[in-house]
């Protein structure tokens, strides 16, 4: 079985929704291409709004875990794209992402704001690492 040891460094700023440092063992590792607003046939779920469009966006992640033998528990590292960022959104990125993490220790994770992404519809993208046995 895996083993994730999530690490709260003296002199680094806790904070809930992340943690600083995971160490993974584990046989595998899964790198998972980033997701975004669109349901199995393609369109986009929650034009213009950002926390629907998280929430698909962690759905589609979980359908990836999912086909891997994971689960977001496995997750040790996330990277978020959120265009157009400002830090008025992190509540709401995080508000829709944190559920899907709600009982265990969050991943390490990184938010980059940028200009654009594949299509000027979606409004975010996230990637992640798992490791599993």
């Amino acid at each position: 079985m895996s083993k994730l040891e999530h690490h709260r460094p003296s002199g680094l700023h806790h904070n809930p929704a992340y943690s600083h440092v995971v160490v993974a063992s584990g046989a595998r590792t899964i790198y998972i291409s980033g997701q975004v607003s669109v349901d199995e046939e393609g369109r986009v779920v929650g034009p213009g709004e950002l926390a629907a469009q998280t929430t698909q966006v962690m759905t589609n992640l979980g359908l990836a875990l999912k086909a891997a033998g994971a689960s977001y528990s496995n997750i040790v590292k996330i990277t978020t794209f959120v265009v157009g960022y400002k830090p008025e959104l992190r509540p709401i990125i995080g508000k829709a992402r944190g559920k899907f993490f709600e009982g265990m220790e969050p991943p390490a994770s990184t938010l980059v704001g940028v200009t654009a992404l594949a299509a000027p519809e979606w409004l975010i993208e996230i990637e992640a690492v798992a490791v599993v046995d």
